[in-house]
């Protein structure tokens, strides 16, 4: 069967110096094109009409292009957090404490009096990828629940306060949006914005509100969210510093 037919949806090759590269069809995508993102490497996506050979083709010819885009991606990956016992970590609401636990084997999170409880197995290795993972995980359903207690609340006092109308709110974990607002006005709100600070965690907030009057991002809109932010350009170049993944 040739790799070009549309009974497969993708593929994945390895190049020198690249890694793996997923190549998938798209049914969105007009013509080929490369993505690269943290945590996610290399992705092609290719149209219906392009065979999987002339997007292999085209990913060669970008080759240099690609290494050059993966330095900075690899240095972002860098900044992820390795969790330990001698480095203070703190979510909006809890301070993270791990604890190695003789004859545990398996792991286990609680939430107490403000403190995020992480225990795992002694003979583990606190920089083990697999504690490090339940640790992150850990840390996210903390984020998520404490994105429902405060977000909606805020969301609200901002409504009011600017005249806006919405309907619902939504806490998402979404690898790269830190929110969005629908056709029907309901804002949906990355739980990964309790990491934030405060003014940037409003920001979007009253990005999101202010998609329920505007719905594109057109001079009205940046009028509108520069008139309730204070500074929506110099605030949206400061969220550039963080990436939904990489904390």
């Amino acid at each position: 069967m040739r790799s070009g037919s549309p009974s497969i949806t993708s593929v994945r090759i390895y190049i020198e110096s690249i890694g793996t590269v997923l190549l998938e069809r798209s049914t969105k995508a007009k013509h080929v094109s490369i993505r690269i993102k943290p945590l996610e490497g290399v992705r092609v996506a290719v149209p219906k009409h392009v065979s999987f050979e002339k997007a292999q083709e085209f990913l060669h010819s970008k080759t240099a292009w690609i290494k050059h885009h993966l330095h900075h991606v690899k240095a972002q990956e860098n900044k992820r957090t390795i969790y330990s016992q001698h480095q203070p970590f703190r979510t909006f609401n809890h301070t993270l404490q791990l604890q190695p636990i003789t004859g545990q084997t398996t792991y286990k999170a609680h939430l107490q009096k403000g403190t995020l409880l992480v225990t795992y197995p002694a003979y583990k290795e606190e920089t083990d990828e697999e504690v490090q993972q339940y640790i992150r995980q850990a840390i996210e359903a903390t984020y998520r629940l404490e994105a429902k207690a405060y977000l909606p609340s805020r969301v609200a006092y901002f409504a009011q306060k600017f005249g806006f109308t919405f309907n619902k709110v939504v806490i998402k974990n979404t690898s790269t949006r830190w929110g969005s607002c629908s056709g029907l006005n309901n804002i949906n709100l990355n739980l990964h914005l309790m990491r934030l600070p405060e003014a940037l965690r409003d920001y979007v907030i009253l990005h999101e509100l202010a998609h329920t009057v505007e719905k594109n991002h057109g001079p009205r809109f940046w009028a509108l969210l520069d008139k309730i932010s204070g500074d929506a350009r110099g605030l949206d170049r400061k969220m550039k510093a963080y990436r939904v993944a990489i904390y």
